[in-house]
């Protein structure tokens, strides 16, 4: 059996830079035509020059001939003007800016403190320009329990944030309850809109201690309850217009997941169009998955969609144990697992 779609793209995505960029990118412009690249680098991206550096670096990094095109983002910081909103509009590269709330994920110390205090002229400034804010939606109070943090960011920051500018556009970034689709379905559409992760359609918090402690399976959002997953999967294979691909892919070396405090993130780059592919045929919803891979994000930024194609094959193969490199090893998500779509180009 075969499936041939619009190639698709991905609307979330850590390329880091350094060894790691040159070792991760030809995964990602393998499959996807275009993607979303998050700004949390040490230092992080926050200017538009930044970013055009940036966005250099990850095209000197690409394979011969690749036609990957990397949209880039800008990191949120309480000093971040609203003049570097205009810049980053005219720069052509840049296409979205990045809230990370501070100490919520990887690389988010430089994160914002007060959104309505210190940012709200920014924010005003992104409806003027039509730039989309990227939210990671989780409240980082260490006295709100950490399965909580979405639910309860969605009724402190969110809701408040859509009521104060609602004509910002959102994008709710990897998903991970009931309580964010329910709120993204509430949602305007073509204003509000939502990311959605290979692993939080097919894992469960489960999946972190079954046979022991899996680091591999950790990240941030951290996975959640069954109920929670299997509303994703009910609303990203309903056919809504809200949800799209982003597989948050974020690389760390073995070392560093496999140690006394690992790092938060799952590389999935290698196996995301396989792993929708799974999720989609097992909801017996494959006519969806185009939309969901390949019309549903550009239809949001209101970029045209890709006119390239690539195949999905149902051919059973095995995923690496481990990808091995000059500095190090990264485990892919479902290392050693066979999956039963592979993607192809014609």
């Amino acid at each position: 059996m075969e499936l041939t779609i619009t190639q698709p793209d991905d609307w979330h995505l850590h390329l880091r830079d350094g060894d790691l960029l040159q070792a991760v990118v030809p995964h990602s412009a393998s499959h996807f035509r275009r993607a979303v690249v998050m700004p949390n680098l040490k230092p992080p991206v926050t200017t538009t020059a930044a970013a055009i550096t940036y966005r250099e670096s990850i095209m000197k990094a690409l394979p011969i001939g690749s036609s990957f095109d990397p949209l880039m983002t800008l990191y949120l910081t309480d000093k971040t003007h609203p003049d570097e909103i205009k810049l980053a509009r005219e720069s052509g590269v840049v296409y979205a800016v990045k809230l990370y709330p501070a100490g919520a994920t990887t690389n988010s110390q430089d994160g914002v403190t007060d959104l309505f205090g210190k940012c709200l002229p920014v924010l005003e400034e992104m409806v003027k320009q039509n730039m989309p804010l990227l939210v990671h939606g989780e409240v980082t109070d260490p006295s709100i329990d950490v399965f909580d943090r979405e639910k309860i960011f969605i009724e402190t920051v969110l809701q408040p944030l859509i009521q104060r500018l609602p004509q910002l556009k959102v994008v709710m970034e990897h998903i991970t309850t009931m309580d964010a689709v329910n709120f993204v379905e509430s949602c305007k559409e073509g204003f509000v809109g939502a990311t959605v992760t290979p692993q939080h359609l097919l894992l469960n918090r489960n999946a972190l201690f079954q046979g022991g402690l899996q680091p591999h399976n950790y990240c941030l959002p951290v996975l959640k309850r069954e109920i929670h997953r299997e509303a994703i999967v009910k609303a990203v294979t309903s056919g809504s217009k809200k949800f799209f691909l982003g597989t948050d892919s974020a690389p760390h070396e073995r070392r560093r997941k496999e140690s006394s405090c690992g790092c938060a993130g799952i590389y999935s780059a290698p196996v995301a169009l396989s792993l929708y592919a799974k999720v989609f045929d097992e909801a017996g919803a494959l006519d969806k998955l185009e939309a969901f891979t390949s019309f549903n994000g550009p239809d949001f930024y209101g970029l045209p969609r890709n006119s390239s194609k690539i195949t999905l094959k149902k051919a059973p193969w095995k995923v690496p144990e481990v990808l091995s490199f000059s500095f190090g090893e990264i485990i892919p998500m479902f290392a050693g697992e066979t999956l039963q779509w592979q993607p192809s180009f014609e």
